[in-house]
């Protein structure tokens, strides 16, 4: 093997859309980037090409302004001198969900095809802070075999330190193999020296020799091929116009060295043949655990936690809904809105790269994002109420006629993936008129006149189920016909409030909201009759679980299979934080304020067949936020872990409301927690004893159940050991276990207490940036009204074969309910799309191909076993096949009424459905 060193430079340029300024401002800069490449492009034969930061969203940035470069750009990609993709964006692979990854990939291939179909057929992570263990997996299903990224192995702080750890390094070199779960594997390679050990390369010779003399040492120190990377560019670095001259005067002061204008392709393609035979291999997730835990940055997954919960809501409207409801419609003959999709995904993975669904941007940034969430939501809602009309038009709703001459259907429906049953909640219209030129006083009064008596609700069998009706009045609303002008109108309309069972997965039920039942049983049968969950002055009991509550608030909580009790449960916990956006520091000596034995008002507040709930109120007085001395520290870019700020005497009142609730066949204790928050510079935790001997927990991640160590690394200096989590987190043992579920809370940790407490982070004040300036950021002290959402899923056994996973997953995905009218229909009236059975499989997505219009569904199995899934579809299949992440057509599976296919140790299984 030729060992003279050869130094691939590869011109770059790492684009944060939005970060320390807001997003125009870097906007504008891109714009002026990208002409001035272009120019170069044109001029400088030599200028071989340039990565354009793997994201596509760069190139649809610029030409929303300079729509008349789109030919250059054509021009260069196809040439192989601008190298685009895969992605859409640069994101957060932990707080953005698994669905969210494959879409952000899946766009950014679709946008390739404008330029001619030319991607980069390569994983790149530069800035992402950690990666998700399934990237190989979902890399080598895209047809990627190597990944480049910059942190998760090896310690790298702000302003792009890389600090000298080498034996802490998972791997001895900057190559590694890098494998999933599942067992697919890539080839790593880590920015060692960061990507910008190439940049601003001088061009004069006294000033060359010195510079390629300090970075090809530093290079070649992890290096296991004489290939040396350098990366020409960083962080909204412009592009460098004289560097075909400073290369040339690199050849000339090292001519023993070979230097290339390069690109990730062609050092690649020269990397690997000169690999040696045993490289480290590293495993799953890369979370920085090597090192001593102050730059990790996992702390940006409590930075506005209000962001985290919008796009959490927003995520899954779209991929939980949207998606499966407009797949439904489609197969019943509704034309799939692609393009809608499109603009709803695309406008909500704007909000998705690290610097801007991490929280850790100024205040600007992170005002125009909540926009964007919001334009995002309405386009889902748009869709799903079109697909949920052209579904219901289909439905037998007309049974309903045999129990009353008023009736008012409705169809509840299941897009968990699973079949559910909950609490549901139902807004119908009684009546309404139009009041277009009518006098409208005289329309409200004549809606009035409806009577709210002798109305029950019945399911499809005319069975009687216990609801809780409340009467909204007269309300208006109007049409947008597609034909004719808007229709306003008044309509008299009552809440339902009731327990849904078992409605299928992927499916509906449909019940009637009946006045003057015409048949006797229809009036008095009910499915199950009316009781109370209450069990005693503070205690609720169901079939699954019983549960008290102390005089502190703290819940006791039995599981009745297993027979084991948790106690001590939801104690809350606040302290200060002197960190910034990035990062959590609590100050030196501090002692937390904690509702243990502070006594609560507590009210029961529903007493209800369906539901019993209590409202739990603490008063605390926290002080109102640090002293002076942070803000000095803060303008003198004090290191947060040498900041000696302490908070302040005075104190504010921190009222926590709390509403637990249990519902019938509820294998959890939902709580809702709402408080306003008026002090600065503080954390507020709910914390959980677990009180189970183990050495790891189980996480909600990345098409994964991730398995974690509770006690960190020997090199862990940070006292805190947070880390990121989807949809929950669990600790269990052989006998029982317990599972924290989550709404948009992606922070925990397991405390290191002896009871391996579970600490749910609801909110994090701070007020600065942080990383290489001095940016004030006093929005990200999240002053005001606060809620957060999550559930307490006690079980037996491990969380998979008991169902509490499946039970956390449907605790992020909301109900949809229509209501439809008297008609027949070619759907029953209960009715389930698919049915499908697996062990330790999770359902993740169903959706219509944008270029087949075929059904593809996607599932990931929890455990690293072999399973099988058995699907059953409840229409006429033509053709079923494997497909991977992109949807592409992989092998024809034979098919009778019935699809099995076997899926091997956490692995993501995606099938593609013609039908007839």
């Amino acid at each position: 093997m030729n060992n003279r060193f050869v130094c691939h430079l590869i011109s770059h340029t790492h684009w944060d859309r939005e970060w320390y300024l807001p997003y125009e401002k870097h906007h504008v800069r891109l714009i002026r980037l990208m002409d001035e490449l272009l120019d170069l492009l044109e001029k400088d034969a030599g200028f071989n090409s340039f990565h354009l930061d793997g994201q596509t969203i760069i190139l649809e940035d610029y030409l929303q302004v300079r729509p008349e470069m789109r030919g250059k750009l054509v021009q260069y990609i196809k040439e192989g001198r601008l190298h685009i993709g895969p992605w859409y964006i640069l994101q957060d692979e932990f707080l953005t969900s698994s669905e969210a990854n494959i879409r952000n990939l899946m766009t950014g291939f679709q946008d390739a095809r404008q330029y001619g179909n030319v991607v980069s057929k390569l994983g790149y992570f530069p800035d992402s802070f950690g990666n998700m263990g399934q990237a190989a997996q979902i890399l080598r299903q895209a047809g990627i075999d190597t990944a480049v990224f910059g942190r998760g192995v090896k310690p790298t702080g702000f302003n792009n330190a890389v600090e000298d750890q080498t034996n802490h390094f998972e791997s001895p070199f900057s190559e590694m193999i890098w494998q999933s779960p599942d067992g697919s594997s890539v080839l790593g390679i880590l920015f060692a020296n960061w990507y910008h050990n190439g940049m601003e390369v001088p061009a004069e010779e006294e000033e060359a020799l010195g510079y390629w003399e300090k970075r090809i040492e530093d290079a070649k120190r992890y290096a296991s091929t004489p290939h040396l990377l350098f990366m020409n560019g960083c962080d909204h670095q412009p592009v460098q116009t004289d560097l075909t001259a400073a290369l040339t005067t690199a050849r000339k002061v090292l001519p023993d060295v070979q230097f290339v204008h390069s690109s990730f392709e062609r050092y690649i393609e020269q990397v690997k043949p000169s690999l040696p035979s045993h490289l480290s291999v590293v495993k799953g997730e890369l979370r920085s655990q090597h090192t001593d835990g102050w730059f990790s940055l996992v702390n940006t997954a409590s930075a506005r936690v209000y962001m985290k919960q919008k796009n959490q809501i927003g995520q899954a409207m779209l991929e939980k809904v949207a998606e499966p409801l407009a797949a439904f419609a489609h197969l019943l003959g509704q034309r799939y809105p692609h393009h809608l999709f499109t603009y709803a995904w695309k406008t909500l993975m704007q909000n998705h790269p690290h610097d801007s669904i991490c929280g850790c941007s100024i205040d600007e940034v992170h005002r125009e994002m909540m926009t964007r969430f919001d334009k995002s939501l309405h386009v889902a809602e748009v869709i799903v109420e079109e697909s949920l009309k052209a579904i219901t038009r289909h439905i037998q709703s007309d049974v309903f006629t045999e129990f009353s001459a008023e009736a008012v259907p409705f169809s509840v429906f299941n897009t968990s993936g699973w079949v559910r049953t909950g609490v549901v909640s139902v807004v119908l219209e009684i009546k309404r008129l139009p009041i277009d030129g009518k006098v409208p006083a005289l329309v409200v009064e004549e809606l009035q006149k409806e009577s709210d008596e002798d109305w029950i609700l019945v399911d499809r069998h005319g069975n009687k189920i216990s609801s809780v009706m409340e009467d909204l009045g007269v309300q208006f609303g109007y049409d947008l016909p597609e034909e004719r002008f808007r229709q306003p109108y008044m309509a008299r309309k009552h809440k339902l409030t009731f327990a849904a069972e078992d409605v299928p997965a992927l499916g509906f039920k449909t019940y009637a909201w009946i006045k003057n039942p015409v048949r006797s049983d229809a009036a008095h049968s009910e499915a199950v009759p009316n009781s109370s969950l209450v069990s005693g002055e503070r205690e609720m009991e169901n079939e699954w679980l019983k549960v008290a509550i102390s005089e502190d608030g703290r819940l006791v909580i039995t599981e009745k299979q297993s027979g084991h009790t948790f106690s001590e449960l939801l104690a809350y916990e606040d302290v200060g934080d002197i960190g910034n956006e990035y990062v959590f520091k609590q100050p030196d000596g501090e002692s937390a304020i904690t509702t243990k034995g502070l006594k609560a008002a507590i009210s029961l507040i529903e007493d209800h067949p369906y539901r019993a709930s209590f409202e739990i109120i603490h008063e605390l007085a926290i002080p109102k936020g640090a002293n002076e001395v942070l803000q000095t520290e803060i303008s003198q870019m004090v290191l947060f872990k040498e900041r000696k700020a302490q908070r302040v005497e005075e104190t504010v009142p921190l009222k926590i409301v709390t509403r637990v609730s249990l519902e019938k066949g509820g294998k959890g204790v939902k709580v809702k927690t709402a408080f306003d928050n008026k002090a600065t510079d503080h954390r507020l935790r709910v914390l959980f004893p677990v009180d189970l001997k183990t050495d790891v927990c189980s996480v909600d991640s990345i098409f994964e159940v991730a398995q974690r160590n509770i006690q960190p690394a020997p090199e862990w200096e940070n006292p805190s050991n947070c880390q990121h989590q989807q949809a929950f987190v669990d600790v269990s043992d052989e006998r029982a276990g317990l599972t924290i579920a989550n709404l948009g809370l992606n922070e925990y940790e397991i405390l290191r207490d002896g009871r391996n407490t579970i600490a749910l982070t609801l909110l994090r004040s701070v007020g600065e940036l942080g990383d290489w300036g001095v940016f004030p950021t006093p929005e990200a002290q999240c002053l005001g009204e606060q809620t957060a959402e999550f559930e307490i899923i006690p079980h037996p056994i491990d969380g998979v074969r008991s169902g509490a996973f499946v039970e956390a997953y449907q605790f992020q995905i909301p109900w949809t309910v229509q209501q439809t009218g008297v008609h027949s229909g070619k759907l029953p009236a209960d009715f389930g799309l698919l049915e499908w059975s697996g062990e330790g499989i999770a359902f993740s997505s169903m959706k219509i191909n944008d270029q087949t219009d075929d059904l593809i569904i996607r599932w990931f199995n929890m455990i690293v076993e072999e399973s099988e899934i058995a699907i059953k579809v409840n229409a006429s299949i033509k053709e079923v096949y494997t497909s991977n992440v992109l949807e592409e057509i992989i092998q024809p599976i034979a098919h009778t009424d019935t699809v099995s296919i076997d899926v091997g140790p956490a692995q993501i299984t995606t099938l593609g459905m013609k039908f007839m």
